[in-house]
């Protein structure tokens, strides 16, 4: 079992085509699923690609997107997590928290200055065991500034992960609790 990590659009045919389907036993469309090699991501985010693989076979994957963001007067380099998903035969084997973990050590590798997402709040305490830290009553705002997307709007029930990697993040960390946080990553991502 080995995680391969790449480029989005650099991830070989025939694991991305693997990677789609498991997204959509996630996560069904009222179609028949993706195209087998639509890339999922605005590549101004610059998706890197995690997959856990044995034998040629995706059982679990995820995206980290990458995006300079303003927030409090600062600029930071932050990261997070996208479309994390394992296959259904593979769930509770402890792959998706390696999985989550591996990416959490990519970002700090690449000198971001924290790891930002949002997940389902069942999802806490997984992402948790991965290394993660829930930001009490944080709000992260997708979509746009026309057009925004925000984390708390009616029927979501998400909380927001992250962790702060250099000086600069660690010393903004508390002024990202409790805060309404302009992430803006565009219509396709609305919200990572």
């Amino acid at each position: 079992m080995q995680i391969l990590s790449c480029p989005e659009e650099a991830t070989p045919p025939e694991l991305r085509a693997q990677v789609l389907k498991i997204r959509h036993q996630a996560w069904p469309s009222d179609g028949d699923g993706p195209a087998r090699s639509a890339l999922t991501h605005d590549p101004e985010l610059r998706p890197w690609s995690m997959l856990l693989v044995d034998g040629g076979r995706v059982l679990a994957a995820l995206d980290i997107l990458f995006k300079e963001i303003e927030h409090a007067g600062q600029r930071h380099a932050a990261g997070g997590l996208s479309m994390m998903v394992t296959c259904r035969e593979a769930r509770g084997l402890g792959l998706g928290r390696r999985l989550a973990a591996a990416a959490r050590a990519v970002m700090i590798a690449r000198n971001l200055d924290l790891g930002l997402f949002t997940c389902d709040r069942p999802l806490q305490a997984f992402y948790e065991s991965a290394g993660w830290h829930l930001l009490p009553g944080t709000v992260l705002i997708g979509g746009t500034p026309h057009a925004p997307f925000p984390s708390d709007q009616p029927g979501f029930d998400k909380v927001t992960m992250a962790d702060f990697f250099s000086a600069a993040g660690r010393h903004a960390q508390a002024s990202f609790r409790h805060a309404r946080i302009g992430l803006y990553p565009g219509e396709k991502d609305k919200l990572w």
